[in-house]
This record gives structure tokens, C-alpha cells and sequence, in this order.
């Protein structure tokens, strides 16, 4: 990937760095996504665009890790901090090619991990890019994230159906009360064992299953997820 991102925008490549699992720690290679950040010289054009999805899809296509790159191609003077007026630069997921898409509030977060425990794998260190993010700041883009996505179609039958991703609701949830209570961003699995003993005792079984996945027993949990989250919610309502 390094290569073709090179090959592709020439003297515009400016670094390539990972965050979420890989930088936080606890990276699972048959479950974590591999998450990177391209930095460029300015916004990339059309065409790079066109070319950057093309070597994505190849990648894709060889299987195995490669499969799993997740990720953006983001300006230096955009990454200084997360503005929703400048959040559209191209974007990898799962379930869409790379192509230019709008980078919402979890943007906060992953600035905050690349800034704090990101990894250089080519470039210089993006410390002095980046404004620091405060713990308000986490909180109040972790609560943002809950009431977008995870008060409507996170706790939807579409979505919360298959066991995996209960799991990774759960894990999820975990994440956020952890943020609300430390103010900084832990792994799912460091906060999902944080949780085991102070969340209430109602939700440990479903916690402790998110842990395990997918060993143990891994009966369905529909209405302890949908507690969980509704319960997080109410937490993200609280006052700071």
C-alpha cells in the first residue's frame, strides 16, 4: 500500500500512519481492521482519487490482511482538528470503495489516537499537526456518535441481529462509558474489562461474552445489548 500510495500522488504523499488496534493495542488479525492514515500536500485530485481506489481494490483482491485496510487520504492543513465544514476527503470501508465521503464526529477520536499513539510508517511524527484533543472534547464526540448512529439504527433489528455485532455493540458501549469516565480513548477490549466490574452487574454476562468471541458460550443477547445501549445513552444525556 505504501508503495502504490507513493507511485499514485507522488511529491503530494506526505506520510502514512496506522491508528485503532494496531495503535492502541489489542490487535486480533482475523478481527481487527487494519486502520491508516494517508497525509497528502493538498487535496487529491480526480484522477488520484480514481487511481487510489483502483490499487485499494487490487489489494483487496490478493485477500488475507490486505483485505482488511480501512482508512483516509486526508489534506495536512484539514488534520490540525476536526472540522464539519472541511470533513470530506476519500475514505476505505468495508462497504464501499475508497472515494470521497463525509468524515463525522468519530474523527475527533481517531485524531486523538493518531496524535497521542499513532504509527509512523513513513513520514514524520504527526504530533505537532494535530491540536490536542481534550477529554470534553472525547466526551462530547463520543455523545455525538451515540445519539447519530447508535440511538437509531444501532439499536435497530437490522443492525443488532447477528451475534457479531452484539458484540460489537457491546464492546462499543464499553468504549464510550469508559471515555465518559476517564476521558481518553482505550482499546474495546481494555475498556470492555474495565467495564466487567464497573458497569451494574445486569450487564456482566453480555460483557463477558463480548470478551470472548467467538469462543465460549455465545447464546444471543438481543435484549442485553438493547440494555446496554440504551443505558449508555442515558449516560451520554447526563450533564458533564
Amino acid at each position: 500500500m505504501l508503495s502504490g500510495a507513493r507511485e499514485v500522488l507522488g511529491a503530494r504523499f506526505v506520510g502514512l500512519y496506522l491508528y485503532g488496534s494496531l495503535a492502541t493495542g489489542d490487535f486480533v488479525p482475523e478481527q481487527s481492521d487494519i486502520d491508516f492514515l494517508v497525509v497528502t500536500d493538498g487535496d487529491a485530485s480526480e484522477g488520484e482519487v480514481t487511481a487510489l481506489a483502483a490499487m485499494h481494490a487490487r489489494l483487496a483482491a490478493s485477500g488475507g490482511l490486505a483485505a482488511a485496510l480501512e482508512g483516509s487520504y486526508i489534506p495536512r492543513a484539514a488534520l490540525r482538528r476536526w472540522d464539519p465544514d472541511d470533513a470530506r476527503h476519500p475514505h476505505l470501508s468495508h462497504d464501499a470503495p475508497l472515494q470521497v465521503a463525509v468524515h463525522g464526529a468519530d474523527w475527533v477520536i481517531q485524531r486523538f489516537v493518531l496524535r497521542e499513539h499513532g504509527v509512523v510508517i513513513a513520514g514524520p511524527p504527526l504530533r505537532e499537526w494535530i491540536h490536542p484533543v481534550t477529554p470534553a472534547q472525547l466526551r462530547a464526540a463520543i455523545a455525538r456518535l451515540l445519539g447519530d448512529f447508535w440511538a437509531k439504527r444501532g439499536s435497530s433489528d437490522e443492525f443488532l441481529r447477528p451475534r457479531a455485532y452484539q458484540v460489537f455493540a457491546v464492546q462499543t458501549m464499553c468504549r464510550a462509558l469508559h471515555t465518559f469516565e476517564h476521558g481518553d480513548i482505550a482499546s474495546k477490549p481494555v475498556a470492555a474489562r474495565w467495564a466487567l466490574d464497573a458497569l451494574p452487574a445486569r450487564f456482566r454476562s453480555a460483557i463477558a461474552r463480548a470478551l470472548t468471541w467467538p469462543n465460549g458460550d455465545q447464546a444471543d443477547g438481543l435484549d442485553e445489548t438493547r440494555a446496554l445501549i440504551r443505558y449508555t445513552l442515558e449516560q451520554a444525556a447526563q450533564p458533564p
